[in-house]
């Protein structure tokens, strides 16, 4: 399972940028990129406190939840775009970020010696060796260390479900490529062009009503 923004913004998490390119009114190259954190730490340091900040005060929704239950009868792999834990808070037990996790950090020079943080962070917040901290979070320009894993996972599906995503940011869109020819695909965005997945099946719908299809499916499915 593949996910994106859309299935958090049911939750109330603005999706990653609005129609004017910016980011909760960032140019989302000064507050997601090295050379942002780079020319101003404060201004990242500060805006990834305050969507922590917001993740507290939000839920998972129905998505999430339609998610999780069907590791009761499926083995679910989630390979999620998000840098929330809503999919975790849902229940679901296999989980894997592709753009790194708002609740952890990590110091400014080692990417693979990563901890938990919840609380707000600032300069001056160092790790054990001394050395500051930043979010674990993939900015554009920085290579994704989980790609790998992830596209090993999705050539092993014998069904693929795509929610809440554009799939228009590289290199997390390569992955729907890595499907088996016999994996059946679902699609869930109602915005999304249905020529942009072959064969896939397409659900116009929000993430919720487009997974509680899917569920109904795969269930039925399942006691052929």
């Amino acid at each position: 399972m593949l996910s994106g923004a859309g299935i958090s913004a049911e939750s109330g998490i603005k999706t990653f940028r609005d129609s004017n390119g910016l980011w909760e009114n960032h140019r989302v190259e000064d507050v997601a990129s090295p050379e942002g954190f780079a020319r101003n730490p404060k201004l990242v340091l500060d805006f990834y406190n305050a969507r922590r900040r917001q993740l507290r005060e939000v839920f998972p929704n129905e998505a999430h939840k339609i998610l999780a239950e069907l590791e009761q009868n499926f083995n679910v792999e989630i390979i999620t775009q998000n840098v929330d834990d809503l999919h975790e808070r849902a229940g679901s037990t296999k989980v894997l970020h592709l753009h790194g996790e708002l609740l952890k950090a990590r110091n400014i020079y080692n990417s693979e010696t990563i901890f938990d943080w919840k609380g707000d962070m600032k300069i001056g917040d160092l790790d054990e060796n001394g050395i500051q901290i930043r979010p674990h979070i993939v900015w554009f320009g920085e290579m994704v260390p989980e790609l790998e894993n992830a596209a090993e996972k999705v050539s092993k599906a014998d069904f693929l479900i795509i929610v809440g995503t554009s799939l228009q940011v590289y290199p997390a869109a390569s992955l729907v490529d890595y499907a088996p020819e016999n994996c059946e695909i679902f699609v869930v965005d109602p915005n999304l062009e249905e020529k942009s997945v072959k064969y896939a099946h397409f659900y116009k719908m929000t993430a919720t009503q487009g997974m509680t299809e899917i569920y109904k499916i795969l269930i039925k499915k399942m006691k052929i």
